[in-house]
């Protein structure tokens, strides 16, 4: 009888997850309401779960927002694992209307900073699952200015330096301050690289100087999204361009988390770092076409595997 072998387990730094109310039409006259657990932590959550790893979240919950949200993310990540905190601040919650097709939100309220405490227990209980599982994918907190800079760069050196794969997914000024621990992939789209360098990135020769900075600042690999674009990708082996199955109609929210979740657990599975980020790129293309929120099933994205290619970066034209 052969034996199986287990599931390798991430650690992801999730610390808002949220709890998520969309309203939406069900043919022509009945509406439905749909709850769900959310938030960038989540969404790349459940997609390493879905691609066959075990992830392993860390972020608060508090309040009746986050008695609510507790279960639905034990059931979002399934067969993933929780390392909760609680927090004497309610987590955050949004409601959305679909029911026009589009996505209009209608309220949003977004958790009060945690407590010295709170924030000390979440950021050890997260170093230590982190060298634990091996792997360690970093997300914002909701709202931004939650947490204080310096965790994010603490939190990716103290894991690489216990020999922790780590991988970030944040936004300026937390990129900045996670670039310090040296991260083996950045990741984050055109807009978040040009609030970061402060100036344009739409010319390929600005996009380059702009990744190459990131990779001067302390990142191995730079991954650019930039939406129905091909994605960059830089690293010490030089510039490619990552390109997934295009399509014209579906939902972005949550295909970046996806594009994460799935590399990670590609690449925890043993996958080379290329064959991870074609499943990374499918999967933010199997999320495209649902309705968002990480929710790709393994065998959509594993048939996308193959329409997505990775090849260097197109030489700039010579001067005429």
């Amino acid at each position: 009888m052969s034996v199986q072998s287990p599931r390798p387990k991430v650690a992801l730094f999730a610390p808002h997850p949220l709890l998520t109310v969309t309203i939406e039409m069900e043919g022509t006259e009945r509406q439905q309401i749909h709850f769900h657990a959310g938030g960038q932590g989540a969404w790349a959550a459940r997609m390493v779960a879905h691609m066959g790893a075990t992830p392993v979240l860390c972020g608060f919950l508090g309040g009746e927002s986050g008695e609510l949200l507790g279960g639905l993310l034990e059931q979002a990540i399934s067969p993933g694992e929780m390392r909760i905190v609680k927090s004497s601040a309610a987590s955050g919650c949004y409601v959305t209307d679909r029911r026009e097709g589009k996505r209009k939100l209608l309220a949003m309220t977004l958790s009060e900073p945690p407590t010295r405490h709170e924030l000390d227990e979440l950021f050890s209980l997260t170093c230590a699952e982190a060298i634990a599982c091996g792997w360690l994918i970093v997300t914002n907190p909701m709202p931004g200015s939650a947490l204080p800079l310096e965790i994010y760069g603490d939190l990716v050196a103290d894991a690489k330096a216990n020999g922790c794969r780590t991988l970030v997914d944040l936004s300026s000024p937390r990129m900045d301050s996670a670039l310090r621990g040296g991260p083996d992939v950045a990741k984050l789209n055109d807009w978040e690289l040009a609030e970061m360098v402060c100036g344009p990135v739409s010319e390929p020769a600005q996009l380059l100087a702009a990744a190459e900075r990131l990779r001067e600042m302390g990142a191995d690999t730079v991954i650019v999204t930039r939406g129905e674009q091909p994605a960059l990708v830089l690293g010490a082996d030089g510039p490619r361009r990552l390109t997934p199955p295009r399509f014209e109609h579906g939902y972005r929210e949550g295909c970046g988390d996806s594009m994460m979740g799935a590399l990670t657990a590609a690449w925890a599975l043993g996958e080379s770092f290329e064959q991870a980020l074609a499943v990374g790129a499918a999967a933010g293309a199997a999320n495209f076409l649902r309705h968002g929120l990480g929710s790709a099933s393994r065998d959509v994205v594993e048939r996308l595997v193959d329409s997505v290619t990775l090849e260097p970066w197109p030489a700039p034209a010579p001067a005429s």
